[in-house]
């Protein structure tokens, strides 16, 4: 899509991190080599380590083949811890490891697109943008006129693909096999979209976005849209729901939107159009590509995993599930022997919502201890958080991260709710570490 939203082969078990993700982390390859490659964790339930959950094949049975290694991004501008999910069209996901900044960097913040990537434009304060439909008077104007004649804010909000977790299903989903790396806070400054539609004036039919794009669609038909979303007039007119031109305080790099985009924060960040040229506004629900059938849309009505999906039975995907991660350590961290404390850090976020608390757990969640959160910078910004950890002893241990929204929501042992798409899946973080 022509945004950050949300292919390899799922691993249907989002606690079961895969060989990809754990030699994806920051200098985890070396830590692989000392250790034997990547710790087990152990099953959803099962209690059992994956790596001893299968029976030894039979003599005569061939060899597996090794399991293939990550690829890593190259991408000018970017980080090559970056791991790769898809080329065509190019998505790839941050590590959780690389998500330890209170403010995420630009060569860590994770990428997404659903169309060809356009050229850079050569007078970024020239680019046009059209809001148009259930309006009393059609707006145009220019990314310079934008800057100049309306006042510029900042606020540091996360940007989440809808996708985000959805490696944790089972039956497998369609779609790129993200596991917690389809997000990122950045600092984005530019001017609420409901300054513009104020301006224009809209009308007592107005209901709904549909925001359009200059990305090229895949097969490079000029008049398919790759991507089409749009929300409620509601969420458009929230104040942090912004047209923006800088990311980080630098110009918006084009890989990201450049030079404008929508943030959209708290929802599916396919509604955070990259490459902004036109809103019109509807008298209805938009209808455009990614609005229908099961795309960014979930079950009305619980529906049997890997079954026949009927589309009267979804609704769209709006605010995102609550959420955390691991930042320090990572995944695979060796400890000398002797260390009887570990210091943890970490993100969580909630969608429209905010996190109540993070727990914490070192013993497969037969108890639980308090993390201490942090305050959001601003509404959308993520809650950093950190624990410091007791250790009986040497040996291996798998730390679980779980929140809990300010509704009472609390993470998942595992994805549920299945759906062909695989959206929603937010199950807990767990991390492996061998201390000694």
């Amino acid at each position: 899509m022509a945004r950050e939203t949300g292919c390899d082969a799922p691993n249907g078990n989002n606690f079961n991190t895969s060989r990809r993700r754990f030699l994806g982390s920051s200098g985890l390859a070396a830590i692989g080599a000392v250790i034997g490659g990547a710790m087990p964790l152990t099953r959803n339930g099962g209690g059992i380590p994956q790596a001893h959950a299968q029976a030894a094949p039979p003599p005569s049975a061939a060899a597996p083949a090794p399991a293939k290694g990550p690829q890593h991004l190259k991408y000018p501008g970017k980080s090559e811890g970056l791991v790769v999910l898809g080329e065509k069209p190019l998505v790839a996901e941050t590590p959780e490891s690389l998500l330890d900044d209170d403010t995420t960097p630009i060569e860590k913040f994770y990428i997404r697109n659903n169309g060809q990537i356009p050229e850079a434009a050569k007078d970024p304060d020239a680019w046009k943008i059209t809001i148009d439909g259930e309006v009393n008077n059609k707006l145009e104007i220019t990314l310079g006129e934008l800057k100049s004649k309306y006042k510029a804010v900042t606020r540091r909000m996360v940007l989440e693909c809808g996708g985000n977790g959805r490696s944790g299903f089972s039956p497998p989903a369609r779609g790129n096999q993200w596991t917690n790396g389809g997000a990122g806070c950045a600092e984005w400054t530019g001017v609420p979209l409901a300054d513009l539609l104020k301006k224009a004036g809209l009308k007592p039919s107005a209901k709904y976005t549909a925001h359009y794009a200059a990305d090229l669609h895949l097969s490079g038909d000029a008049n398919k849209p790759s991507l089409s979303r749009g929300v409620r007039l509601e969420k458009a007119m929230d104040p942090n729901t912004m047209i923006v031109w800088a990311m980080n305080g630098k110009p918006l790099p084009n890989i990201h939107g450049g030079p404008v985009r929508l943030i959209v924060p708290g929802w599916s960040g396919s509604a955070s159009q990259k490459w902004l040229t036109r809103i019109t506004i509807r008298d209805r629900e938009h209808d455009g590509p990614g609005m229908t059938e099961f795309s960014y849309r979930t079950p009305i009505k619980p529906m049997v995993p890997g079954g026949k999906a009927d589309p009267a039975n979804f609704r769209i995907l709006e605010s995102m599930p609550v959420r955390s991660i691991i930042t320090n350590p990572a995944n695979g961290a060796k400890f000398a022997a002797g260390t009887k404390e570990l210091k943890l850090r970490g993100a969580s976020w909630a969608g429209d919502l905010t996190v109540k608390q993070v727990d914490i757990s070192t013993d497969f969640g037969a108890s639980w201890q308090r993390a201490t959160l942090e305050k959001p910078k601003n509404k959308y910004d993520w809650q950093r958080w950190t624990a410091t950890l007791k250790l009986p002893s040497d040996g291996y241990f798998e730390i679980w991260a779980r929140a809990t929204d300010s509704k009472g929501a609390m993470q998942p042992h595992q994805a549920g709710f299945w759906n062909p798409q695989g959206y929603g899946g937010n199950a807990m973080h767990r991390i492996a570490v061998l201390v000694g």
